[in-house]
């Protein structure tokens, strides 16, 4: 079969390469033409344009680049219509893919499948009203959002989450042992610090510094950053200067791994460090800090900012985020994790009931399967 899919980011070009694999798996006759990025192009297919060209996020970048975006809608459109696919596979990214989605549906009566639902349950639910009528099939990754859509009179299905396929598997595999990630990363023998702090620069910028000053409060710590993909060394390198911490690129599952404590940015980072059973607190700035919270409280659906926490659906860590984003706050939650047994382990202990409402690892698998046989003459 002819598989046509669309990532607009590098998250979606991961998952959308495990999705590819799967379906190989299923179809040996399988074709894809795909706008993603460099993960999809190994997998095998046409890439027809990489989400470097695509991803223009908030309001003063979208409109700045609106030529674009609309010359690229029109190609993107124009392409389907050529290559006239079995099924158009969408991957998040919705500002973009609902309107594929629209004339996909009505112009050329594909059927439209979705594949990692975008976050309407947090806000803009209004596009609700588009993926009824224009998606066929919506297969999520969040346990939670089975209910959601339910609410919506919209049925979904949950295929599993890829971050419990990832962590899984490099347990499997060969992980790294503590020994051999302290010599090969030059680390002391002190506990380590995981600093997580976040993926984009502007979060670095906002997170990093004050991560850094609370690390430097619990000096029989050996404070470590996961670097980000696609970010400098010397961009860290302003914001640690003489400070005695290491960074590491693309070791952040072993870091987690080996780490007693962790101050994470909020994303799919809180998930997986609980997967890995690492207490954590989930510290994220924003300017204008009550203005934040008033927004979240008064215009977002949703009750926390964490995917550990929305999971749970209870205060599993604290989410020091807007007006409770502070130095005092978060090394007072540092000194509860660390110096009260009973807390910490109670924290522990929720991530064993999240783990287990995540359910087991498989999901491109799962999902792939759900596809194929759904298209399967």
């Amino acid at each position: 079969m002819k598989y046509y899919l669309i990532a607009g980011e590098a998250s979606g070009d991961l998952h959308g390469s495990n999705l590819m694999a799967a379906l190989k798996a299923k179809d040996p006759e399988a074709e894809f033409r795909f706008q993603g990025g460099d993960l999809m192009q190994a997998v095998g297919g046409t890439l027809v344009r990489h989400y470097r060209e695509m991803a223009y996020m908030g309001f003063i970048p979208v409109l700045l680049h609106l030529r674009t975006i609309l010359r690229n809608m029109r190609m993107c459109k124009d392409d389907i219509r050529r290559y006239r696919p079995d099924v158009v596979i969408l991957i998040d990214y919705p500002g973009f893919n609902l309107k594929i989605a629209k004339y996909v549906h009505r112009a050329l009566h594909l059927p439209v499948y979705y594949y990692i639902s975008p976050k309407i349950w947090a806000w803009k639910q209004y596009r609700i009203k588009d993926i009824r009528r224009y998606v066929d099939r919506m297969f999520c990754i969040l346990p939670f959002e089975v209910d959601f859509y339910e609410r919506m009179n919209y049925r979904v299905d949950y295929v599993g989450n890829p971050s419990v396929d990832s962590v899984a598997a490099y347990l499997a595999g060969a992980p790294v042992s503590e020994a051999t990630f302290r010599q090969t990363q030059q680390l002391t023998d002190k506990p380590l610090l995981a600093l997580l702090a976040g993926s984009r620069k502007q979060e670095i910028t906002d997170n990093l510094p004050t991560m850094l000053k609370v690390a430097a409060h619990y000096p029989e710590f050996q404070p470590v950053i996961a670097g980000a993909p696609g970010i400098d060394p010397a961009y860290y390198a302003q914001y640690i200067g003489e400070a005695p911490v290491r960074i590491v690129f693309n070791q952040t599952y072993p870091l987690l791994q080996h780490s007693r404590l962790a101050l994470v940015t909020s994303g799919t980072a809180t998930l997986e460090t609980s997967l890995f059973r690492v207490p954590q607190v989930v510290c994220y700035y924003t300017p204008i800090g009550k203005v934040v919270h008033f927004v979240f409280r008064h215009f977002f659906h949703i009750r926390f900012i964490s995917l550990v926490n929305l999971i749970a659906n209870r205060e599993v860590v604290q989410e020091l985020f807007g007006e409770r984003f502070s130095l005092d706050n978060i090394r007072r939650e540092v000194d509860r994790i660390l110096y009260e047994p009973a807390y910490r382990q109670q924290m522990l202990d929720q991530y064993d009931e999240v783990i287990r409402i995540l359910g087991a690892p498989g999901a491109s698998h799962h999902a792939a399967q759900q596809i194929y046989h759904s298209l399967k003459p």
